[in-house]
């Protein structure tokens, strides 16, 4: 054993904090000192000096004494070890002893949690329960014992059963807080399942409850955050948890520019609401915010795939030209007052015309999810390597070519009223022409309902017909406008026919794509209408009798040139020229002729003059025509 080895040979005190209490110290003082009669000071004194005296013998005797060598030291210490150490084992026999006594007792009311304190040999000796203890004539108690036993224990009851009181009354009133409570949080629930909303448990959270406002058939972005939580708050109030769905209300505007100037503009299809708005209020406003959400995505997707037809796309921001004049922005804003401050800069058609898209958009992305819910109700189509595209949905595409068609037929509307205002000038009014706008064909399609009939006659191409009859016996013409963006051949074209007897060798123009085309081919053919009218108003029928005997011939219709036919070698030379603003007639003579009767030179000095006639200076054309022929006789 190494000489740096300590072993503490005495066990430590533990110290007492607490006092020692009045009848203890007495009890002490009586067993050392005896009665307090025989205690004084001279005693007291005397026993001081005994020890003090005694304690300096003991270090004196202690000096004198010679040390003990290491052997006898390693001997004494070695033997006073081995005396802790049987003291110990000692201490914990005697220890082990209690505590099997103690767990045989307790053995008797609690088996199960005294054998797991008790040795294995005493539950080989004894059975559980074999001892047993009982009170057995207790020592009677005092009264004053039992009278203060009695009045501690009547205090603690009461004590006790206040507190128990106490505490019964908060947790009713707790229970009634938390009833009513669950009871509001239920009301508004079941109000917000009965107006027709899908109540169902959240996916992720088992135990909270959540309303779809969302639309199962929109794109997984948007039909994800179709689902908010109903969350309940401290007074049972609902709260809707949103998550992505922004706080304020948005919607997609709408402005339409006429002429490079704001003209119209779309207003929110629901009106903001409060702060102090119900939860079904609360629940449309999402609702509303994540369809114009994915609407306006829908539309920024289509607006990339048609770029073609001149729409830009900026950040927020999508750019339609519809016509020559007429520009379309669409935008997603906040549905806030600030924006809506357009009412002196617009005029009622341009609002019409914005709303009118407004709510078109909209309905076709309806349409839309419909469709998708009709598809996947369908059998799935055959697994292929290759991913299917997805594609854009039409909204935009039907919309521009609505605008689109209209426009053009606004204008051809106006050529036809102004070359009929002209002809109407020269008394020379043809019927009136039938106009059947926007003519969608009916086909035998199967029973759907009738929105969903109106939407797809809305999405197929649009055509308009306008069909009349020519001053010319028998002759009539047609125009028809198609327009489609959705499938080639893209855009507007124009079909211009007409039936003219009087001519069979003229055709009709065909199918046409610019505006310049389809008036120019409209224009002419009502000038020919007119040559060929002048010329058998000339050659049927019965004449005047102071009228020429002589007849004009149209003898070059298309430059619209006729020659009045007669005797002599001087002959009269009609040119007739027609806009969609005046028609104008020039006549001179002819010295020169060819065989065939046509002038092939014209004299403009002698005997030539010209007329117009304009919707402002109404004349007859036919009486002017009769004058002249009845002056060249």
């Amino acid at each position: 054993m190494t000489d740096s080895f300590n072993l503490p040979l005495r066990p430590i005190l533990d110290r007492n904090d607490r006092p020692d209490t009045l009848p203890v110290d007495i009890a002490q003082i009586n067993n050392q000192w005896g009665s307090f009669r025989d205690v004084n000071e001279e005693v007291l004194r005397n026993k001081i000096a005994e020890d003090k005296d005694k304690d300096g013998i003991d270090e004196e005797q202690s000096e004198d004494g010679t040390d003990l060598d290491s052997t006898e030291r390693l001997e004494q210490l070695y033997k006073r070890r081995a005396d802790i150490t049987q003291f110990a084992m000692q201490a914990h026999m005697e220890t082990m002893f209690a505590l099997d006594f103690v767990s045989l007792l307790l053995s008797k009311q609690a088996p199960r949690q005294a054998e797991t304190s008790m040795s294995a040999y005493l539950k080989q000796v004894a059975p559980l329960g074999s001892l047993n203890a009982e009170v057995v004539n207790p020592p009677p108690k005092p009264e004053s014992t039992v009278k203060d036993i009695s009045a501690v224990s009547r205090g603690w009851r009461v004590q006790n059963f206040n507190g128990a009181a106490n505490k019964l009354l908060q947790a009713a009133s707790r229970l009634e807080t938390e009833v009513t409570s669950e009871t509001r949080y239920w009301n508004e629930v079941l109000a917000v399942k009965n107006k027709g909303w899908k109540v169902s448990r959240l996916p992720r959270e088992k135990q909270a409850l959540g309303v779809q406002y969302g639309f199962l058939e929109a794109t997984p972005v948007f039909r994800d955050r179709g689902l908010a939580s109903l969350r309940r708050a401290e007074d049972g109030s609902l709260l809707l948890d949103k998550g992505l769905v922004p706080s304020k209300a948005r919607f997609v505007r709408v402005r339409v520019l006429q002429s490079g100037r704001l003209s119209g503009c779309s207003q929110p299809t629901n009106p903001v609401f409060s702060s102090e708005e119900t939860i079904e209020g609360r629940i449309l406003q999402a609702r509303d915010t994540v369809f114009e959400e994915e609407l306006f995505h829908e539309l920024v997707r289509e607006a990339k795939a048609i770029a073609g037809f001149g729409v830009t796309t900026r950040q927020n921001l999508i750019q339609v030209p519809a016509s020559e004049d007429l520009e379309i922005l669409l935008d997603l804003v906040d549905a806030d007052q600030s924006y809506l401050q357009t009412d002196h800069l617009t005029s009622k058609q341009g609002n019409s015309i914005a709303e009118g898209l407004a709510h078109t958009i909209r309905i076709l992305l309806a349409y839309a999810h419909r469709q998708s819910l009709q598809r996947r109700t369908l059998l799935p189509l055959p697994l292929i390597p290759k991913k299917r595209t997805v594609p854009e949905h039409q909204l935009l595409r039907p919309a521009l070519a609505y605008v689109q068609h209209m426009s053009h037929t606004q204008w051809l509307k106006s050529l036809l009223n102004d070359l009929f205002g002209v002809l109407q000038s020269a008394d020379m009014s043809p019927p009136a022409y039938t106009a059947d706008v926007f003519s969608t064909e009916q086909g035998k399609a199967p029973q759907v309902p009738a929105v969903e009939a109106l939407v797809e006659n809305f999405l197929k191409p649009f055509e308009s017909t306008f069909k009349g009859e020519l001053l010319t016996p028998r002759g009539s013409f047609s125009i028809s406008i198609s327009t489609n963006l959705s499938s080639p051949p893209y855009g507007t074209s124009f079909d211009v026919s007409f039936n003219m007897p009087s001519n069979p060798d003229l055709k009709s123009p065909g199918r046409l794509s610019q505006r310049e085309e389809v008036e120019a081919a409209i224009t002419h053919l009502f000038l020919l209408d007119v040559v060929f009218a002048i010329a058998s108003d000339e050659t049927s029928g019965s004449k005047p009798e102071n009228q020429a005997s002589g007849s004009w011939e149209a003898i070059s219709p298309q430059r619209g040139e006729l020659l009045l036919s007669s005797d002599s070698l001087k002959r009269k030379k009609m040119k007739i020229k027609l806009s969609r603003h005046e028609l104008s007639l020039e006549t001179c003579n002819v010295r020169c002729f060819n065989g065939t009767g046509q002038g092939t030179k014209e004299d403009t000095s002698l005997e030539s003059e010209s007329r117009i006639w304009k919707p402002s200076t109404p004349s007859s054309l036919m009486d002017h025509v009769r004058d002249i022929t009845a002056r060249s006789r």
